[in-house]
């Protein structure tokens, strides 16, 4: 065993390269740079640290140091040559164990989070991971104005963040098409809201919905798809908040799963605002700030940047056409209804 507990296979014909070219003068041979890369290969796969290699190869050559006059600066360029292809096969090797490591983590996730095996298999490799596939789980889902890249800058300073407040077994940040995503426990939701916030700070005009807690291998899958299903329905309503769950927003794939029972409700009590001068849209636009702001007017005016005086104009012309008042709690929910209708629908821009 060499100095630093390194196994002297890895120093093997150091010593005699050394001297041999101490007294020659010459150059290492390819041959001797592709042993010397190899080793650093082997050295690498075996685990051991490069700073250990380099300070045995040093104190290799240190105790072979030949003796003979004028010697010292072949000796030196040998042990340099000797060194640096030692370090590169010991970086090639790290290099590729890396690109392994990538590549199983990213079949990984894609297994994860499509469902495409075996529990017990996904279990076992979940634990690699970090993730304890028996406990619920959660996902939070980011989505900014440019593609979230895998090791990019934002993804890396999100994930940065987390990693210093809470433990890396405990969840599993990585990106999937352009979107960035955090896996955390479901009992333990404070990963998931740091996760969000951290996300809505790396980027402008980024948003995040964060899933239902799941239980079980499927509960992964389930929190993303409902967090995917979020974000695509916060993106039609127009929500402008930059941090959503999933759970607030269940109301609206109920709306929307009889479309022709929807987009008749919109017809019917929405229709006839199209019959005004500048169309449905301002007079939708009222109903939905009116609505937004708890029906307050002097806040629903604000938002429209209107005086109060004019949009209670509004609100009055929207009853005369309508026949339902906005400020009657009979009338309302069905105009807030429709509107949310309206507003699932792409309408009055899209036809029904």
């Amino acid at each position: 065993m060499a100095e630093h507990g390194v196994p002297e296979r890895f120093l093997d014909g150091f010593a005699r390269t050394l001297a041999e070219v101490a007294v020659t003068g010459r150059r290492l041979s390819r041959e001797e740079l592709r042993i010397r890369r190899a080793l650093g290969e082997q050295a690498a796969e075996a685990g051991h640290g490069l700073r250990a290699l380099i300070v045995a190869h040093l104190a290799a050559a240190r105790a072979a140091w030949p003796d003979a006059r004028g010697s010292a600066d072949s000796a030196l360029a040998a042990v340099q040559q000797a060194v640096d292809a030692f370090a590169e096969g010991y970086e090639r090797a790290q290099r590729l164990a890396v690109r392994r490591e990538e590549a199983a983590r990213r079949e990984f996730i894609d297994d994860l989070l499509y469902g495409r095996s075996d529990a017990g298999r996904l279990a076992e490799r979940a634990d690699r991971f970090g993730l304890r596939l028996s406990r619920a789980h959660a996902v939070a889902v980011a989505e900014g104005p440019t593609a979230y890249a895998e090791g990019g800058s934002v993804a890396r300073r999100v994930e940065a963040a987390v990693l210093a407040r809470f433990d890396s077994r405990s969840f599993l940040i990585t990106t999937k098409a352009g979107r960035l995503l955090c896996v955390a426990p479901g009992d333990e939701d404070e990963i998931v809201t740091h996760f969000a916030q951290q996300a809505c700070a790396a980027t402008d005009g980024g948003r995040v919905v964060i899933g239902r807690p799941q239980p079980g291998p499927g509960g992964v899958v389930q929190s993303y798809e409902e967090a995917l299903g979020a974000l695509e329905m916060a993106a039609r309503l127009g929500l402008t908040e930059p941090v959503l769950r999933a759970a607030d927003l269940l109301v609206y794939p109920v709306l929307a799963r009889d479309r022709q029972a929807m987009a008749d409700l919109v017809q019917h009590t929405l229709g006839p605002l199209t019959s005004t001068r500048g169309g449905a849209g301002p007079l939708l636009e009222t109903l939905t700030a009116y609505f937004d702001s708890g029906c307050v007017a002097a806040e629903a005016a604000r938002r429209l940047s209107l005086s109060v005086r004019a949009l209670t104009y509004r609100l009055e012309r929207i009853h005369k056409l309508t026949a339902a008042d906005p400020a009657d709690p009979s009338d309302r929910y069905m105009l807030q209804t429709a509107v949310i209708g309206a507003r699932l629908l792409g309408w009055p821009d899209r036809p029904l």
